[in-house]
């Protein structure tokens, strides 16, 4: 059984569902799954994809415990982090616009997922995106670092991945991390109503323009930008493992 639930909308939308609840939590399986999903949807000639996740929680981003649970088999933590970069890849160079329907969190790679999309439609409400790398030990790669920046700025992403800053909805909206800020019932009809509204350009002169104006988003996930060795040497390093392990409990009071 598929954890990212398809389902066709007339205009030849087709809307993508994370489906592994409670939080969405990106193991290897969901990231698969959710490649797959695109790919299909591709080769269906569908015209543009909104990608939501669960209510109150679009994403919590990479699975830590799973991650946790590996120990130091770094050929498995490996493929995992493959995955996901795979998944982030994948919505950046769809072929067809992705618009991300947000209805709740968003931080560390749920935020890289949404920064891969071509919109973002987020809700109103004590609900927060960021990268939080910084917060437990971590470096975010260059490329994902670049992501943040083509969104808000270098300046300000500077100080965003410094602090590891997971930045509440109305400032995000602010500052250019998400493009829409609705009631939370809304988000995913306000996305697919932004998407309808592109789709009715003029189609090859739309998907030239995209395909030109996101090359530098492309580029920014190609493995030379994301470094994936050194990424789990950090991972791997006993202050990093201390930090996740205490956020691992953290979440789980």
């Amino acid at each position: 059984m598929s954890l990212v639930e398809a389902v066709a909308h007339d205009g030849g939308i087709v809307e993508l569902k994370l489906a592994r609840p409670p939080v969405n939590a990106l193991d290897p399986a969901l990231c698969r799954d959710l490649r797959a999903a695109l790919d299909a949807a591709v080769i269906a000639e569908a015209r543009g994809i909104v990608l939501a996740g669960g209510p109150k929680v679009f994403s919590a981003g990479l699975d830590v415990p799973y991650l946790l649970g590996l120990g130091d088999d770094r050929e498995a933590l490996t493929s995992a982090w493959q995955s996901f970069f795979a998944a982030a890849r994948a919505i950046a160079s769809c072929p067809v616009p992705v618009v991300a329907a947000i209805a709740g969190h968003a931080p560390a790679g749920g935020c890289v997922l949404a920064l891969c999309c071509d919109y973002r439609v987020m809700a109103a409400g004590d609900f927060r995106i960021g990268l939080n790398e910084t917060q437990v030990g971590l470096v975010a790669p260059e490329g994902v670092q670049r992501l943040l920046r083509r969104a808000v700025g270098p300046a300000r992403a500077e100080r965003l991945l410094v602090m590891g800053d997971l930045v509440e909805a109305e400032r995000a909206l602010r500052i250019g991390l998400i493009d829409e800020l609705v009631e939370i019932e809304q988000v995913t009809a306000r996305a697919h109503a932004w998407l309808r509204q592109l789709l009715a350009l003029p189609q090859d002169a739309m998907s030239q323009t995209r395909r030109i104006a996101r090359a530098e988003l492309v580029e920014a996930l190609q493995p030379e930008h994301i470094q994936l060795e050194r990424f789990i040497e950090a991972w791997s390093a006993p202050g990093t493992q201390y930090a996740l392990r205490a956020l691992v409990t953290r979440l789980g009071k």
